[in-house]
């Protein structure tokens, strides 16, 4: 027999094993009953390709519609839209674990493993991570860095005077999405180490960081569907394989934290305000039993992969919204006049204008920055579902913000929509303050925006600062038009769900600062 023959013998034999054993692990699922894709119930394999292709919170949005609150779109995944389930799933106990899918975002520097408060698994691993650093995000704790996010949007809107409105350059397209994400990667820069990542001076990025960043987003969010590939590709310990993890923006930290370090000063300047890596190197100065060299890295890898890209996608949003919606536009401009704003604007003064808190939350609500499962695994008590289905201990659940936050229930047949309005009190038709603190209460509650429970996301207060200043500051001082209103913006979700393709003219207003 030749070999060839014997070859195609034993690959058909494997092959015929292979789906034997598929569908075998499909007839005898306890999930059986539980509706979806007939494919996504025998291999994993589908959702790689659907996260693949680039677009899995709009596949997820039609199969809730076709299939209920329910969907199992994997062999042992159960996606949910269930809002009354979120305090069981994302408890501040946090019974419900992280599943692998997160341990692909773990990095190395050299040969060491290091993991953030994001990706970590264990609650007490976690809890380890993060009572050193929880202090630092704390909304009072951020306020002092303000005048360190001033600088930043100074600097912001000078480079937008000079590259689209003054002399020759006025009435030039300006790439909006580039330019708000240069501006949130800076903001980190100067709260973490007192300067910025220079984004915004040289209009692009010549150190790859950012490209880098996209890809290895890209790798994450797919290959966390079949996380076991990881071991086999980035984190193949003889030779990694594929696109860049996130390894290079651990590099870019740990740089930052050794050159610190190396002398008395560091690179700092003599009575310069502290930074973020001053903090975290002074706990690891007093108590190097709660952090290390290896813990201070992963605390700036959370602030440089999680409070830039997310707090860029949900400026881009409210931008976007706005401008598509005239006469939201024309009422945001006309309370943010009405309220008086000095300049710079403050975060205590900005969130206190209504109308401005209502777009925020809005454009949150219908374009999150994450746009995958919000992973977790059934603990041994099991989970009932609101129809009385049990799922098993081990199963895969989780939530999708771009699902839940178009949940019919909570906010309404116009879910859909941007309407900033379904925020306020809707005094026309009658609505008393009782009857909106509760639908208030019920559209908070299944809010996942920052995700919830005790692994809510650490930069939450980060991006809520940087955005309400960086969108007053932005309506008062100019008037911005869509190039083409008719043209829609490009979507990518790779777990974050970032956009691209907003092209605007801009030009200055009148400003009287109170």
């Amino acid at each position: 027999m030749s070999f060839s023959l014997i070859f195609l013998q034993a690959f058909t034999s494997i092959a015929i094993l292979i789906l034997l054993s598929l569908f075998w692990g499909y007839a005898t699922s306890p999930l059986s009953l539980i509706p979806g894709p007939f494919f996504a119930k025998l291999t994993n394999l589908w959702r790689f390709l659907d996260t693949y292709n680039g677009r899995t919170e709009l596949t997820q949005q039609r199969l809730h519609e076709q299939y209920g609150a329910a969907v199992r779109i994997g062999p042992n995944v159960v996606s949910l839209d269930d809002p009354s389930l979120i305090r069981t799933i994302y408890s501040t106990k946090s019974e419900f674990l992280k599943s692998d899918f997160y341990t692909v975002n773990d990095t190395k520097v050299g040969s060491a493993l290091i993991k953030t408060v994001f990706g970590i698994q264990s609650n007490d691993a976690h809890s380890k991570l993060l009572r050193p650093i929880a202090k630092f995000y704390k909304m009072s704790s951020l306020l002092a860095y303000e005048p360190l996010v001033n600088d930043t949007i100074k600097a912001f809107c000078q480079r937008l005077d000079s590259e689209f409105i003054d002399g020759t350059n006025a009435g030039k397209v300006c790439k909006i999405d580039e330019w708000l994400l240069f501006c949130a990667w800076d903001v980190i820069g100067q709260l973490t180490f007192s300067k910025p990542m220079g984004f915004l001076e040289k209009a692009g990025d010549d150190s790859g960081l950012l490209v880098t960043a996209e890809k290895a987003l890209d790798y994450f969010a797919t290959i966390g569907q079949m996380p076991f590939l990881d071991g086999w590709l980035a984190k193949n310990p003889v030779r990694p394989i594929g696109p860049p993890s996130f390894d290079s923006q651990a590099v870019f930290c740990a740089q930052q934290s050794i050159a610190r370090q190396q002398s008395a000063t560091g690179d700092r300047k003599e009575g310069q305000q502290q930074d973020m890596l001053d903090g975290f190197l002074e706990i690891k100065k007093t108590n190097p039993e709660l952090i290390d060299d290896n813990g201070v890295v992963s605390a700036l890898l959370v602030n440089i992969l999680a409070g830039s890209d997310t707090t860029a996608i949900l400026l881009r949003a409210i931008i976007y919204y706005v401008l598509k919606n005239p006469a939201v536009y024309r009422k945001l401009q006309k309370e943010l006049d009405s309220a008086k704003l000095a300049l710079p604007v403050s975060y205590e003064d900005s969130s206190k204008v209504q109308y401005l808190d209502a777009v925020i939350k809005e454009a949150r609500r219908l374009h999150p920055g994450v746009g995958l499962l919000l992973e977790r695994v059934v603990p041994a008590t099991g989970l009932t579902l609101s129809d009385g289905t049990v799922i098993p201990p081990g199963t895969i659940v989780g939530m999708n913000p771009f699902v839940v936050h178009q949940n019919k229930t909570i906010y309404g047949q116009n879910s859909k929509s941007f309407n900033p309005g379904r925020w306020l009190r809707d005094i026309d038709n009658g609505e008393t303050e009782e009857e909106y603190q509760d639908r208030l209460a019920a559209m908070k509650a299944a809010d996942l925006t920052f995700g919830a429970g005790k692994r809510i996301c650490l930069g939450k207060n980060i991006a809520i600062l940087e955005t309400y200043k960086i969108i007053a500051t932005l309506f008062l001082t100019y008037d911005m038009t869509l190039v083409d209103p008719a043209k829609e913006w490009h979507v990518q979700n790779s777990w974050f769900v970032r956009q691209s393709g907003i092209d605007v003219t801009i030009r200055r207003r009148v400003f009287k600062a109170s």
